[in-house]
């Protein structure tokens, strides 16, 4: 088809094909587009002809009511979705802010809510059930140290190098949001203020060996009220000491008088065990000589008592007869003297011999003949004579100078 022919573009003319050759024409496609704006406004009615008679007449603009009609259906539908936009869902956990005009109103409770669309209200919900962390001293890992926050200075005048994490929630969103600008930024400051003075109080080895429990129940304690004090609407849960060390420049000095200061516990511990040791033998020791000195003492008494029993006795029978007591203490007392001594010399008056009595001797000599006369067979032992004095006296001189060499 030639550009030049009159009847482009209007559709009259088909290809062999039986279908349009040319591009759609353009006022057919402005008049399906007032038709279909006329069906929407509520033009339905008409035919939509034109004073030509073929239907492809110009539709102009609709009338004002018209299109005071559609204008506000339109209106309608905006409106439907601007306050639909007021819909919000608070979860379980959290707590929704509603702000008119920017100034806090109300708290809304987990559910669907509604508020009054933006601008006039808006919302931001605050969980509470979150568990917040903050790190102080160190960030991320306690290899990454911030030496500005972990060195502190404690009791008796040492430094430590202590790192710990602060886990807390949000008990009061009004004033979590409103009190403060940066209340994160603010706990954190809290909670290196509580630790300062806590540490300040304490000394280092306690720091480092045996309170870090109560240094921390310590610090959450006051980080609380310095956060209740600021109505921050924070509650601390947890504090947790990661790392306590002395500063990396004087470890191997500190390790040294922690060595010594173990050195020195276990010689106390040892002193401790011997005297545990010794002590009680002592006291043992110490009792039994009381005890043994206690019944010495008695035994004494009693044979002092004993003694004096006697001697009363002994004086009322030498009163009555002098000659034969003092005969029987005589005989009691050589008997007495005799019986422990193996050798006796005996001075004869006149003679100016001694007589020596060998009774060891003799004793043995007995035994000795005794023994086989036992052994062979045993016969009874007829008393003896009694001998005189003065010829026992001779006979046991003249053996006695048998025997002188």
């Amino acid at each position: 088809m030639s550009l030049n022919d009159p009847n482009w573009g209007r559709g009259g003319s088909r290809g062999p094909g039986g279908g349009n050759q040319g591009p759609p024409d353009l006022d057919e496609l402005w008049r399906n587009f007032n038709r279909r704006l006329a069906g929407l406004f509520g033009r339905g009615g008409r035919s939509g002809r034109g004073d030509d008679g073929n239907g492809g007449g110009n539709f102009g603009l609709p009338s004002p009511a018209r299109m005071g009609g559609g204008a506000g259906l339109l209106l309608g539908v905006i409106a439907a979705v601007w306050l639909a936009s007021g819909f919000f869902i608070v979860v379980e956990g959290q707590r929704g802010m509603v702000f008119t005009f920017g100034k806090f109103s109300e708290v809304a409770l987990p559910g669907l809510r509604w508020r009054l669309p933006w601008p006039i209200q808006s919302n931001e919900n605050v969980n509470l059930a979150q568990v917040r962390t903050l790190e102080v001293g160190y960030r991320n890992s306690v290899k990454t140290k911030v030496l500005k926050e972990s060195l502190m200075l404690t009791d008796d005048e040492n430094i430590v190098d202590l790192q710990f994490a602060v886990q807390f929630t949000v008990k009061d969103p009004r004033e979590y949001l409103f009190n403060n600008e940066r209340p994160d930024d603010t706990a954190a400051q809290a909670a290196e203020t509580a630790m300062r003075e806590v540490i300040g109080k304490s000394r280092m080895d306690g720091i480092l060996y045996e309170s870090r429990e109560a240094i921390a129940v310590k610090t959450r304690m006051l980080m609380q009220e310095i956060l209740d004090r600021y109505k921050t609407g924070i509650a601390v849960s947890n504090v947790t000491i990661q790392l306590a060390q002395p500063p990396e420049q004087v470890q191997a000095a500190f390790d040294d008088a922690v060595k010594a200061g173990q050195d020195l516990e276990r010689q106390k511990n040892e002193g401790q065990a011997y005297a545990n040791d010794v002590i009680p033998k002592a006291r043992g020791a110490a009792s039994r000589l009381m005890q043994e000195s206690e019944g010495y003492k008695q035994r004494v008494i009693v044979n002092a008592e004993g003694e004096a029993s006697r001697f009363k006795q002994v004086l009322a029978e030498y009163s009555k007869a002098p000659a034969v007591t003092r005969e029987r203490i005589y005989l009691d007392t050589m008997q007495q003297i005799l019986s422990s001594t193996s050798k006796i010399i005996v001075d004869v008056k006149g003679s100016g011999n001694l007589l020596y009595l060998p009774l060891d001797k003799l004793l043995s000599s007995a035994a000795a003949g005794a023994a086989p006369e036992a052994l062979a067979a045993p016969r009874a032992i007829e008393p003896m004579a009694p001998v005189e004095g003065p010829r026992s006296r001779d006979t046991l001189r003249g053996r006695e100078r048998g025997e002188r060499p």
